[in-house]
Order: structure tokens, then sequence, then C-alpha cells
């Protein structure tokens, strides 16, 4: 595969994935990636082509319904998103074919982020992972095999007000397809590899969601599944 071409990426995805390897050794299991500053809006403030990476292990995962303390986050954020599942494994350069052939179901995701510092700094921002630190996970619809969308619907809720959501869940993320194979391009660039497995979280359907201690986000993604997280209220004074 080519290098990856902006700098600012390709130094911070060096330390993310020495971060990683890090973690791994210490006993954490690695159960895919995700993608952020995908929206256009997000690329074009940091001067970006692409999308950036980073990755999910085993201590990130929660149940749903789980309630989160939030007593130590700085600027706690709540995404819901769409997490596509791989079946195969996936190489750089991959046709939309493969990607589509690789790719075994979908299901409802909700990531929680702390995004401290200020996301002004693309080397920063990867080398710190993304600011990730939790991610909720669905069950995997496996007759949506190839990201099949047709007759999906989102909602999302916030203490129990719907939020609007666009009807594609597309719109500010890219096509799943497409944000598959620059995945597996972006490993391949770096010497990793995208595996059967592997759970794909795509980018938050709406804007991010600024969220505080009490509340409860519900996302539903019809006829697939529906999940949520509660947020601990703020200890008694």
């Amino acid at each position: 595969m080519a290098p990856i071409e902006d700098a600012r990426v390709a130094r911070g995805l060096r330390a993310q994935l020495d971060l990683r390897r890090q973690r791994l050794a210490a006993g954490e299991r690695p159960i895919g990636w995700k993608i952020g500053f995908g929206a256009p809006a997000a690329m074009a403030r940091l001067g970006l082509k692409t999308p950036l990476i980073g990755f999910l292990t085993d201590r990130a995962r929660l149940r749903p319904g789980a309630e989160v303390a939030l007593a130590n986050w700085i600027k706690p954020a709540a995404e819901p998103e769409i997490a596509v599942y791989m079946g195969d494994d996936l190489d750089g350069g991959a046709t939309r074919a493969e990607a589509i052939a690789a790719i075994v179901g979908i299901g409802p995701a909700i990531e929680l982020a702390d995004v401290d510092p200020p996301p002004d700094d693309v080397e920063a921002i990867l080398a710190g992972n993304i600011y990730q630190r939790h991610v909720v996970f669905g069950r995997c619809d496996a007759s949506r095999a190839g990201a099949r969308l047709d007759g999906l619907l989102a909602r999302v809720l916030r203490n129990g007000v719907e939020i609007a959501c666009p009807a594609d869940p597309q719109e500010l993320t890219g096509e799943f397809i497409d944000l598959v194979r620059h995945v597996a391009d972006t490993l391949a660039a770096c010497g990793e590899r995208l595996c059967a497995a592997d759970a794909i979280i795509t980018g938050s359907i709406v804007p991010p969601l600024w969220v505080e201690p009490g509340e409860e986000l519900v996302f539903a993604l019809d006829p697939v599944e529906t999940i949520s997280v509660r947020f601990a209220p703020r200890p008694a004074a």
C-alpha cells in the first residue's frame, strides 16, 4: 500500500498503534476499530481528506443499559453509531465487491468519548485514540450482511425527548462500505490488517451529544434493536 500522505495522520497513527500494541501486550483483547471526524464539516475544519481511525478493545466495552460515572471526565460526549461486523479478513486495496462480501451484518452502537483537549491537533487526536472511552454494542443483524440498509429507521432519544436523525444514517458519516475499505487501506499502510470478527463503529449519525450526569441516551435502530446508556447522577453534596 502507498504511504499515508498526511504527515500528521502518519505520525499520529504510529503513536496510536504503539499504544494499542502496549495495551494488547498488557492483556486487553482487540474487538475492532472506530471512525472519527468523518463528517464533512469536521474534515474541512481539520484539513482532512479522509476520516480518522482509532482502535477498540474489550476493556472499553459496556453492556447495553450500563450506567457510567462521569465524575473525572472533562467534556463527555455520546454518539449513536452503526456498527459494521466483519466476517472475513480484508486487505488494503480491496474492491467494493470484496468489502461487501466481507461484511456479515450491522447493528446499533453508542460510543462514549471524553473530548479533552480540544480537537484541533490531528496528530494528538490520533495519538490519544480519538478520545475513545467506552462503546456499547447491540446485536449484529446477520440479515443485513453486506451493510444492507433498506427499511432501517434510526431514532435517538435523550431523556425521553427525540432528537432529529437524518433519514439516511450515512448522511454524516459517508457510505459504510467505503468506510470499511478506508479502514482496510489505512491499516495496510501501517502494517496492520482488518480482520474477521472485527467490528467497526462508523461515526455518529447525529452531531455529538454533550452529556451530563443523570441523563440517559436511547438509540433505537429499527427493526434491529434498541440499546441505551445512562450517566450516573452527581453525588449528593
